[in-house]
């Protein structure tokens, strides 16, 4: 049986980004990830999300931002990354659980693009961190 796991956030162009392309390259066989935005931003990706992810050895190239509406079914685990999604959608369904993660957003970082990159790069490495304990307890994560 398939496990659907969705990440939710407003623009759908960092955070949640990350965790869905770090989540697929974690997840076991039969665990569905996909993410969305509440609003989702009309740029798109943000390169830096894309970059961080390579970096992982996880190509993000072909994600697009998406509308939460676009999403089909219903999802085991529902993950908020921003507190304005957390309170825009406090009854999106969840079969198992929905969980909030209120993360910085990197997207808007100001600084210099050494101070944005950095920025990119510890939001990336909580939300991996983040994931791998939670998928391991939830018995999600594919053997190593």
């Amino acid at each position: 049986m398939t496990t659907r796991i969705l990440f939710l956030c407003t623009g759908n162009r960092a955070r949640s980004q990350m965790a869905e392309g770090l989540a697929r390259s974690l997840a076991a066989p039969g665990v569905e990830v996909a993410s969305a935005g509440t609003h989702p931003d009309v740029r798109g990706i943000h390169s830096l999300a894309i970059e961080m992810l390579r970096e992982k050895g996880i190509d993000a190239s072909a994600h697009r931002s998406k509308h939460v509406d676009e999403l089909k079914g219903e999802f085991d685990f529902v993950i908020t990354l921003c507190d304005s999604a957390a309170q825009e959608c406090p009854m999106y369904p969840a079969r198992r659980a929905r969980l909030h993660w209120g993360l910085t957003d990197p997207a808007v970082a100001g600084g210099d693009p050494a101070q944005q990159r950095a920025i990119f790069r510890e939001v990336c490495n909580e939300i991996e961190r983040r994931l791998r304990a939670w998928m391991a307890a939830e018995g999600l994560m594919k053997q190593m």
